[in-house]
């Protein structure tokens, strides 16, 4: 395996279109990194930049220590898995596995021994001599990925790979993926704009928006510390609540908003919010930190609009002024709809961003 170092990788298309502005950081050896954000953010095209798929405008790349900017994508020693699995329909699923290998002319001996041993990592032994129409879609993304194992590179790219499945599907086939990075200890880079995919296979997360870099962390990290107000909003699932106000110290802090005044407590990392009292912040609240009050907790109301049931959840989803929230409660009791919800804000979990930069407030 190998250690893939960006430093300040770009990409600037024809027309001045910015793909990728100044990528830096360091996929450690064995890592599975995922590079999530929405369509048209730059993930892809980073991937394929590393690939060799796509000139690189400026800034380095390096494999294993060395640079390979200039590399053709079969000197890189890379393998790569795309979401339409590109199996040859005409081959069987041996055939398929061992085909990168015969056109480098493997003996077939060894092109053997690795099929086998990737048939038997990806449980398709039985289906060798299949084809892959005769496959389900979760067996021909195993064969895509059997193609890219059985090649033993310093780096795998895997591109969406779970797009076009069902949703018992990509269940089951991240799990898949997650044994076989355990079991391989392999580099491996992860493209999704699926932020569950991503919370649930990286080790660590890269955030694109437009580009540009908006955090990398873990995926606990991301979701209790989010950097900004975009990566606050695209991870998690209900997105986090965001209430736009004004900071105040009364008679304990509070959040002054169009509709109200909606009471903070006294969180802990409330020290930090001393220069940005009197001034416009953007209050975040993930879902199970909005719930109905304990007795004598203080609160606020909101109009419950529509009640979404999700076996052992359900999500109320409100109106606070012209803002919608969603709060994650027990579906023991619960409201009916049309009426006003007692919430209150669990104070150690706030999150508090400069309404202007949107960057975070505090540790």
């Amino acid at each position: 395996m190998a250690v893939v170092r960006l430093d300040q990788l770009r990409k600037v298309y024809p027309n001045g279109h910015v793909g990728v502005a100044g990528a830096s950081f360091e996929i450690a050896d064995g890592e599975l990194l995922v590079l999530v954000g929405p369509s048209g953010c730059g993930k892809t095209t980073l991937l394929r930049m590393i690939a060799g798929l796509e000139t690189i405008s400026g800034g380095t790349l390096s494999i294993d220590g060395r640079m390979v900017n200039e590399l053709a994508p079969k000197d890189r020693d890379i393998a790569m898995v795309f979401q339409n699995y590109a199996l040859y329909p005409h081959m069987t699923v041996a055939e398929n596995l061992g085909f990168g290998l015969k056109l480098r002319g493997h003996p077939q001996a060894e092109i053997d021994r690795r099929v086998a041993a990737a048939a038997k990592t990806l449980e398709l032994e039985s289906r060798l001599a299949a084809r892959p129409a005769g496959l389900s879609g979760g067996q021909r993304q195993r064969v895509a990925l059997g193609r890219a194992l059985v090649r033993d590179p310093k780096v795998f790219l895997l591109d969406e790979p779970l797009s076009n499945l069902d949703a018992k599907l990509r269940l089951s086939m991240r799990v898949e993926i997650a044994r076989l990075h355990r079991q391989l200890k392999a580099t491996m880079v992860y493209v999704t704009h699926d932020q569950i995919e991503a919370m649930t296979l990286g080790q660590r997360i890269v955030v694109l928006d437009g580009g540009v870099i908006q955090q990398i962390d873990t995926p606990m990290n991301l979701y209790d510390k989010p950097a900004n107000l975009f990566v606050a909003g695209f991870v998690g699932s209900p997105a986090m609540n965001q209430l736009h106000g004004t900071l105040r110290r009364e008679a304990g802090w509070t959040l002054v908003t169009a509709h109200g005044t909606i009471p903070l407590g006294e969180p802990a990392q409330a020290a930090a919010w001393q220069p940005w009292r009197d001034r416009p912040v953007v209050l975040g609240i993930r879902p199970e930190d909005l719930q109905p009050p304990p007795a004598g907790t203080p609160a606020f109301t909101a109009l419950l609009e529509v009640l979404e049931p999700v076996g052992n959840e359900v999500f109320l989803n409100l109106r606070y002024g012209g803002q919608a929230l969603v709060s994650r409660v027990s579906p023991r009791t619960l409201p009916e709809p049309g009426s006003q919800v007692p919430l209150s804000l669990v104070a150690e979990r706030l999150h508090l961003f400069d309404a202007e930069s949107g960057s975070r407030i505090g540790a």
